[in-house]
């Protein structure tokens, strides 16, 4: 890539949307210097007050009310895909044919044929394209991953994660899209697909799923006269009610490949807990625990303690950490780390890939990787479907 001004889009203005927009107007200035500049172009949605409203707030050029319109302008260079997922794949395979690049939110699709698509696109693109799996750029889930590949903690033997949220808990919160679709779509496919990544990085691939079970708590929901954004509407009053397709809640274990056992569950309808993403990895020579409400911190127990001293310790992310050394203006432990720096993280890796620069440090996950999530999806609603039954992971 010889341009030195790249031009970025982001298509989709809703909340995620919107740090994606962040994302690209923090890029340039974490790391090292040296990568094409960012020109903020255009973001796209097709509700135009929220459009213009990310566009004002972030320093973006231009408002519109149509994706194509990003797709069809030759001066966009990438582009940022926030969207419901089932227009995923139209999108995507418009702005590949279109020569840009593309970096996708997750689930990648909606359905296992549309993410075969896109991982088969992506193969023959010519140009650089990502899914969304941000967790894989947070420092202390990276720091655990490296802990457990050193093997720091010794032979790991179970690894316990959960993803709690909120968002759905409210039965007046408005039918949307994330509503509608099959089981396994629902909470697994929302939050769960970043807690199946999590385990993945942390622990190593799954082998199989089994003892999977899903309900649906809340079976319908009002339809909004209104335009939905963020959980709310802008009008339920006297609205009609319509059904909920898919699972509120997700539970299941695994198997991985390294011998570990897994235990995981997800929700959308968890009183109170708005984003609650922790993970504990046990091992026959320590254990660690990481907590998305503390993110700047990991706790530690191991074989390194002295007698009758054990148990767990903090340690904060610091700028041992990978990604946090460069990645903060202020990195000095105990500072402290949000979600939102791990978007500013990813469209710095991948704009490092649209140049064509290493710094050793992994590449952001591919259509493959969200492809190869969506099958370990399909086969824990699968194993629930069919009473917990183990399946091996295709």
């Amino acid at each position: 890539m010889s341009k030195d001004v790249l031009n970025v889009a982001v298509i989709g203005a809703g909340m995620a949307g919107t740090t994606h927009a962040n994302a690209w107007r923090q890029v340039g200035t974490v790391y090292d210097l040296g990568l094409p500049k960012i020109h903020l172009h255009t973001i796209a949605d097709a509700y135009m007050p929220f459009a213009e409203d990310a566009a004002e707030r972030y320093g973006y050029d231009n408002a519109v009310d149509d994706w194509r319109k990003v797709a069809d302008n030759p001066e966009i260079d990438i582009v940022s895909i926030v969207v419901g997922n089932a227009l995923h794949r139209e999108i995507a395979e418009a702005l590949i044919r279109a020569g840009k690049h593309v970096l996708c939110e997750k689930p990648i699709a909606d359905t296992l044929e549309n993410a075969k698509a896109m991982a088969d696109s992506e193969k023959e693109a010519g140009v650089v394209t990502s899914v969304g799996f941000t967790f894989r750029r947070n420092a202390a889930l990276a720091e655990i991953a490296k802990l457990v590949k050193e093997g720091h903690f010794g032979e790991i033997g179970h690894i316990d994660g959960r993803y709690w949220c909120d968002y759905g808990c409210d039965p007046n919160t408005p039918m949307a899209w994330r509503y509608k679709g099959p089981m396994g779509t629902g909470a697994l496919g929302d939050v769960g697909s970043h807690l199946i990544d999590t385990a993945e990085l942390v622990c190593g691939p799954l082998k199989a799923v089994s003892g999977a079970t899903m309900a649906t708590i809340i079976k319908e929901r009002p339809v909004a006269k209104g335009h939905v954004t963020r959980g709310t509407a802008l009008d339920t009053e006297n609205a009609e009610l319509d059904t909920v397709e898919n699972d509120d809640v997700a539970t299941f274990t695994a198997e991985f490949e390294n011998g570990a056992i897994g235990t995981f569950s997800c929700s959308r309808v968890a009183w109170n807990m708005p984003n609650s993403l922790q993970i504990q990895v046990l091992g026959t020579k320590g254990r660690a625990e990481w907590d998305l409400a503390r993110t700047g911190e990991i706790k530690v127990d191991d074989v390194n303690s002295p007698a009758g001293l054990g148990g767990p310790r903090q340690v904060l992310v610091n700028p041992d950490f990978p990604y946090y050394g460069r990645g903060n203006s202020m990195p000095v432990a105990g500072v402290g780390l949000t979600q939102i720096e791990q978007f500013t993280y990813q469209a710095h890796a991948f704009l490092q890939q649209v140049a064509g620069v290493e710094d050793g440090l992994p590449k952001c996950a591919t259509f493959a990787d969200g492809y190869r999530e969506m099958r370990i999806a399909d086969a824990i609603a699968r194993s629930a479907a069919a009473g917990g039954t183990r399946i091996e992971i295709q």
